[in-house]
């Protein structure tokens, strides 16, 4: 029984080639909205995917696994233009982060950071970088590979000691040509010794961005000694004074399932420990989430946008085998009349549509596949083409080329077979 419905497929599927190659230049006229349609689903999702990813990646580079807290002012202060008279006192305290790693359970770490925009000269050379006082939990928070020396280590933090880590951006631009390791480096009006370089990241905004590719490292203890807690600002003419212990404090857990809990937590500190609204609480195990719904629906978006472009491919297919059920009606009467029944009929139609739906599908991944390359070559955006996606739109495209050749097929196999050979 399979043996016989696989050998009638095949004799259909010679016919229907055949068929196909007679009007060879209508039949790829007829795919071509198929070619574009599979073409631009794949294209966009590839877009799609490409920006989402870039997205997630910047959020990934935390870990699902932290909290974050966050020293800002209070709105509200800032909107009323209210300002202490000689010292405005804002933010995370040390207070707050011995707090938190006495009462938090289920903790891995707890990391205190302070940071400062500060411009870094050595060997004559100078560039503005971002100096960052913190622990050596640091390091295995926010891993990047050391390209030479050692981290910070907890002795180097006991001491306060002035030694500093370097990102290889910094190396580039304060020490080229030189062996780095042992070399000084002045920022802020102390001097620090290199005792590590790391890779450099992209990094973000130095309220969000775990590290950025111009850091220096320095010890917590070494920053609170040698730059101090206090900060100036010139505004309007006027010297404003401001006092913040800690920029961020980063808290990990132990795993994914303690991080909201721990987030409501801390909530609750804040509120209780800050009068003002001084400190904003960043979940990026949250965002990740946000990030990954809206990136499926606009995946979907795209899709069903591209989807339109099938559609009418799929018309295309219908109006082309209504065309040939007309121009073969007599052949059809002459099956008829020998003995073909009418499933046979519908089976040689749905199987040339089949074929065109299947062809087209076929050269409308090849396109799919080198518009993204295209788009990344020439406009810069990062593309990513998933297998899925290319599966996914084969077979929409082959769904799409047999339901809109099944009323074609049936108007074949309902024609009257004394009718049809009377055709002319």
């Amino acid at each position: 029984m399979l043996r016989a419905l696989l050998l009638g497929f095949h004799k259909d599927l010679l016919s229907g080639v055949k068929n196909l190659r007679l009007h060879a230049l209508r039949s790829l006229l007829t795919v071509l909205g198929m070619v574009f349609g599979v073409a631009s689903v794949i294209a966009m999702l590839a877009v799609g995917r490409g920006a989402g990813q870039q997205a997630l990646e910047q959020i990934r580079q935390f870990g699902s696994d932290v909290v974050v807290l966050n020293s800002t002012k209070d709105v509200a202060e800032e909107k009323s233009g209210q300002r202490r008279a000689f010292l405005n006192v804002y933010g995370i305290t040390y207070a707050d982060a011995a707090r938190i790693h006495a009462t938090m359970p289920h903790l891995v770490r707890v990391v205190p950071v302070k940071f400062r925009a500060e411009q870094a000269i050595a060997a004559q050379q100078r560039h503005e970088v971002r100096l960052v006082g913190t622990t050596p939990d640091w390091f295995a928070l926010v891993p990047r590979s050391l390209v030479a020396g050692r981290y910070l280590s907890d002795l180097d933090q006991e001491r306060g000691s002035r030694v500093t880590v370097i990102t290889e951006q910094v190396a580039r631009r304060l020490l080229p040509a030189r062996a780095v390791l042992g070399e000084h480096i002045r920022v802020g009006g102390s001097s620090y010794t290199v005792v590590g370089v790391v890779r450099s990241s992209e990094g973000g905004s130095a309220g969000k961005a775990p590290d950025q590719a111009y850091d220096v490292y320095i010890p917590v203890t070494t920053f609170r000694r040698n730059v101090g807690d206090v900060r100036l600002q010139h505004v309007g003419g006027t010297t404003v004074r401001e006092k913040v212990e800690l920029q961020q404090i980063l808290v990990q857990l132990e795993d994914e399932t303690q991080v909201e809990p721990a987030a409501a937590v801390l909530e609750g500190l804040v509120e209780r420990f800050h009068k003002k609204k001084d400190v904003e609480i960043y979940v990026p195990l949250a965002l990740l989430r946000q990030a990954e719904q809206t990136q499926r629906t606009f995946n979907i978006v795209l899709g069903t946008i591209a989807g339109i472009s099938l559609l009418v491919g799929g018309i295309g297919i219908m109006n082309i085998m209504l065309a040939s059920v007309t121009e073969r009606t007599r052949e059809i009467g002459i099956r008829r009349a020998i003995g073909a029944k009418r499933h046979h009929i519908l089976r040689q139609f749905l199987t040339e549509t089949l074929v065109l739906s299947s062809c087209g599908g076929a050269l409308g991944i090849g396109l799919g596949l080198l518009l993204p390359w295209l788009i990344t070559r020439f406009s810069g955006l990062e593309t990513l083409v998933s297998m899925s996606s290319l599966v996914l739109a084969l077979l929409i495209s082959m769904g799409v080329g047999i339901g809109f050749g099944l009323y074609p097929a049936l108007r074949a196999a309902r024609l009257d077979p004394i009718e049809a050979l009377r055709h002319e």
